[in-house]
């Protein structure tokens, strides 16, 4: 590329939502740059999706060991060598890291800049130290973690997905802040390799956003890997130690106090957008710091995009990878590509994981009422999860008042495997009873949801007026078969 020319498109930020703009763009022989001020990779990679499910499928084998006589094989405490755990979470990150890499951006045709970006007109950015002119943006900053303004809480030195990697010693007393997706995850991991694990959740449940029967079950499963559970409780002040710390929390309208050894937050994020210029660039944010886009990811900045976390919308990977390959052909080529989040599926990895699409019961109570239609099926009668010795769980359709799809939940043993053959039908507005006619491979894990479709379809045939309307329909038919028999 020639030094100082107009680049077609610059992105800002190399995590899921950067990197799949930047290749994109590449890939249609624009001039493109990537700014990227910490490692190409994002949170996906170095703090969040990769390194934690590689904790978590340590924490899984060490529970199945414990647990190995559910399929008649001898029990046994693994032997945790929390240090070698770290290792594995380690070679993961080492493993994937190429693909995200600087090196095969530029083998790919992009410019890699490091260093910090700022917007400072129309068209115009400086970032690696020198002035860039632009005739397209993408925004893609992703988010941080939040620390909640509890006395003593910083002074302890609380540990967060960004940090919790850097782990040597497993915390033998660890309180972990928030009850939503991280606060679970990491939670039971860590108790399954050995942590005396202390749960804090402001709001009366667990997934708060999830169907109120998922939040149930994994609260039960946290429990029976030890984790003490605290919903409704709140985390009052700390009181720092070189042996540990002093927490007090306040439960069921009393002050307690809990001796920790370290403390995790995962009470939330918040938009990395600060210092990146927008008021200057006249981008609007909200009041959360998120970057304000429309349904083709356009800011109030003309030619400027945003993508990923740092537009406030689903904080997931694959959304920040959806909006990139919407916002970057909007950007390059004035296209009108548009999101929607209607049947994007997410998944919470505990043990039972949670898949999730669309609406939940509740949500569409709120919108239909009694009308709303549900479908449900558990899995302790699914002959999979029966073998496997894992019969727990739920699957949950949700319909409108016309039978069509609107959501579902898959709360049990790969149930974020299964909420990705629901996603197309609810995209779709498919019918219940057509997830029934859906053949899967016997026996999977997956025909959970098909299963909840089948009973909705039983349900509905099996009523006074069809039984009537069979029997006429039998009995015509053996008429007929008489009338066929009698003939020469």
């Amino acid at each position: 590329m020639r030094r100082g020319a107009r680049l077609d498109l610059v992105v800002v930020g190399g995590g899921s939502g950067g990197l799949v703009s930047a290749l994109i763009a590449a890939g249609a022989g624009a001039r493109v740059a990537l700014v990227e001020r910490a490692r190409t990779g994002g949170d996906c990679l170095w703090t969040g999706c990769v390194p934690s499910k590689a904790l978590l499928a340590a924490g899984g084998l060490a529970h199945r060991m414990r647990h190995a006589d559910r399929v008649g094989l001898t029990a046994s405490e693994p032997s945790i060598d929390f240090e070698a755990v770290m290792s594995h979470v380690h070679a993961a990150r080492a493993t994937i890291a190429p693909h995200d890499s600087p090196e095969r951006l530029r083998a790919e045709g992009v410019e890699v800049i490091e260093g910090e970006a700022r917007l400072v007109g129309p068209g115009v950015l400086v970032a690696g130290g020198r002035e860039r002119r632009f005739r397209a943006a993408i925004l893609a900053t992703g988010s941080e973690p939040v620390i909640p303004p509890v006395a003593g809480l910083a002074e302890a030195e609380p540990l967060t997905n960004e940090t919790v990697w850097d782990l040597v010693e497993r915390p033998a007393r660890l309180m972990v802040l928030g009850g939503g997706p991280v606060g679970c995850e990491l939670s039971q991991a860590f108790a399954r390799l050995g942590s005396q694990v202390t749960l804090v959740e402001m709001a009366p449940r667990l997934l708060s956003r999830e169907e109120e029967r998922a939040g149930e079950l994994v609260e039960r499963a946290l429990r029976a890997d030890g984790v003490a559970v605290w919903c409704g409780t709140r985390l009052e002040a700390v009181r720092a130690g070189d042996e540990g710390h002093r927490t007090t929390v306040e439960r069921d309208g009393r002050s307690e106090r809990v001796e920790v050894d370290r403390i995790l937050v995962a009470a939330g994020r918040r938009p990395s957008s600060r210092g990146l210029g927008l008021e200057e660039a006249g981008v609007e944010t909200d009041e959360r710091g998120a970057i304000v886009v429309d349904e083709r990811l356009r800011t109030s900045a003309r030619g400027v995009y945003a993508v990923g976390d740092v537009t406030g919308a689903l904080p997931f990977t694959h959304v920040a990878a959806y909006q990139a390959r919407a916002a970057a052909v909007n950007a390059l080529f004035g296209a009108r590509r548009t999101v929607s989040y209607e049947a994007v599926p997410w998944a919470t990895f505990t043990d039972p994981e949670i898949g999730r699409v669309g609406l939940t019961e509740a949500q569409a109570r709120e919108r239909w009422g009694p009308r709303a239609v549900t479908a449900d099926f558990d899995y302790e009668t699914l002959d999979r999860a029966v073998a496997a010795g894992e019969a727990y769980g739920f699957a949950k359709l949700i319909a409108d008042p016309r039978g069509r799809l609107v959501g579902a939940t898959v709360a049990a043993p790969g149930g974020g495997e299964a909420i990705a053959a629901v996603a197309p039908w609810v995209a779709r507005g498919a019918r219940i009873e057509e997830l029934s006619r859906q053949v899967h491979a016997y026996p999977t894990l997956a025909e959970g949801p098909a299963r909840a479709a089948d009973g909705h379809l039983r349900r509905r045939l099996d009523t006074p007026r069809t039984r009537v309307a069979a029997r006429l329909a039998l009995g015509a038919l053996r008429i007929l078969d008489g009338v066929a028999a009698r003939r020469p």
